[in-house]
């Protein structure tokens, strides 16, 4: 049996096996702990949902390289193309010499992305980057200086995205003074409503409280250039809003001419079973930010946005050095070739369903399961000591964490307050492979709450 077909085994002792214990001792001299590590192995290859250690230990990927990997590990289509790129030439700098990657993959995302009308795209190399040019935008077009972004929001670590980004410890403590300009909103989470309201009755409050408060205590809506938000929260814990929420937010930014900013980092590209999230509420930003999986795990990100948005900046005002190089280029194009001709939005919404099904199985049998929640093959679920008080299980979310990885599976925790799991697996992962892997799961959690 193939890796890319094989199920989860470990065959040491414990994890990590004495191979990767090795190589995390130079690890540990070497490098900063400041780079954070979920699973103490070390990885000798991996193919679809499926990654090898060196100690020979096979794990069920849930992560993807968080959500780098929609693709799936080793795509081998996606190799080849990059082969065949290799051979020719990696990064001759776009500002330097032209090469066809960069404006055929400009192209294909201007085809793809649901912005209203013409538009025009950059590619730069990082989501942190990406957002950043985003900004950069929506300040020179409106002349405008105020950002508003989210509670729970994750945009990045450098210090644009750090001032966007919600969640204090690890990201922004001691890191100040952060950038100024930047307003924080109430996100929509009605499992945890900051209003103390409940959705069959609240009448969207979050939304009208911009009207109603925030735009006359902490910012005049025609000081603000734009409104940045994730469709889906995403480090916040797959927080997904109600069915109206980003209607609204349309309306304000078309209200006000205010630049609505759709953060799709993680959200994008089939992962929802949609190719961008917000078209489940058929909302068309004015600038979508996109990273992460669009090329199959080789840095590259795009900004794409409204024509006159992007033609409001002079060259020489946006890019990079290692912007848009032909090899990640090259990899994104058969990245999205394969995703439209194989229907990734069909895969993820299959996933979904199986996902879900077994997860809603899980929080019938386990109280400390409080909420179930996602889109597509974008899925979380939130840990608490009991369903009442819903005080985070934090502790029990880290240990069951941590059990998973010792029997084969390989999740990452997500929320503001470090209690939900969430499933990020590929989109070629295989129905026996996610089956294995839910009932690895389901174990970890009968054990560290039983």
């Amino acid at each position: 049996m193939s890796l890319r077909t094989s199920l989860p085994r470990i065959v040491t002792d414990a994890v990590p096996g004495p191979k990767s214990a090795e190589l995390l001792k130079i690890r540990k001299d070497h490098v900063t702990d400041a780079v954070g590590m979920l699973a103490p192995v070390f990885v000798d290859r991996a193919e679809g949902a499926m990654v090898q250690d060196v100690d020979g230990n096979i794990f069920v990927d849930f992560v993807a390289g968080i959500g780098v990997l929609n693709i799936g590990h080793s795509h081998p289509e996606v190799i080849e193309a990059v082969k065949e790129q290799c051979e020719k030439y990696f990064a001759p700098n776009i500002n330097v010499f032209n090469y066809e990657q960069y404006p055929r993959l400009a192209e294909k995302l201007n085809e793809l992305i649901p912005i209203e009308g013409e538009k025009k795209t950059i590619l730069v190399n990082t989501g942190a980057e990406a957002d950043e040019n985003a900004v950069k935008l929506a300040r020179r077009f409106t002349g405008r200086s105020e950002i508003i972004s989210f509670a729970g929001a994750f945009h990045g670590r450098s210090y644009m995205t750090m001032a966007l980004t919600s969640k204090c410890r690890p990201y922004k403590t001691g890191f100040g003074p952060l950038p100024q300009g930047v307003h924080r909103f109430p996100f929509p989470y009605c499992y945890r409503c900051p209003y103390g309201l409940e959705r069959e009755s609240c009448g969207l409050h979050c939304a009208k409280m911009f009207e109603d408060s925030f735009f006359l205590e902490y910012v005049a809506p025609d000081q603000v250039a734009a409104i940045i938000l994730e469709p889906i929260l995403g480090e916040g814990g797959f927080v997904v809003p109600p069915n109206e929420f980003l209607t609204e937010m349309r309306r304000l930014c078309d209200k006000y001419g205010i630049v609505l900013i759709d953060d799709e980092i993680q959200a994008g590209y089939a992962r929802t079973g949609k190719m961008f999230a917000c078209e489940y509420w058929s909302v068309r930003p004015d600038i979508l930010v996109s990273a992460k999986s669009v090329a199959g795990g080789i840095p590259i990100a795009c900004v794409t946005a409204r024509k006159d948005i992007m033609e409001s900046v002079s060259p020489g005002e946006l890019g990079g050095t290692y912007c848009g190089n032909a090899l990640a280029s090259a990899s994104a194009l058969k990245v999205l070739e394969i995703m439209e001709r194989d229907d990734f939005c069909a895969k993820a919404n299959h996933i979904g369903e199986m996902a879900m099904e077994r997860l809603h199985e899980m929080q019938e049998r386990y109280s400390i399961i409080g909420d179930v929640r996602g889109k597509g093959a974008m899925l979380a679920i939130e840990m608490v000591k009991d369903r009442t008080s819903k005080v985070p299980a934090k502790e029990e979310t880290k240990a069951i964490i941590a059990e998973c990885i010792q029997n084969g599976l390989v999740v990452l925790g997500a929320g503001v307050r470090d209690n939900c799991i969430r499933f990020l697996m590929p989109l070629v992962i295989t129905d026996e492979q996610l089956h294995e892997g839910m009932d690895i799961l389901d174990r970890a959690i009968a054990k560290i709450t039983l």
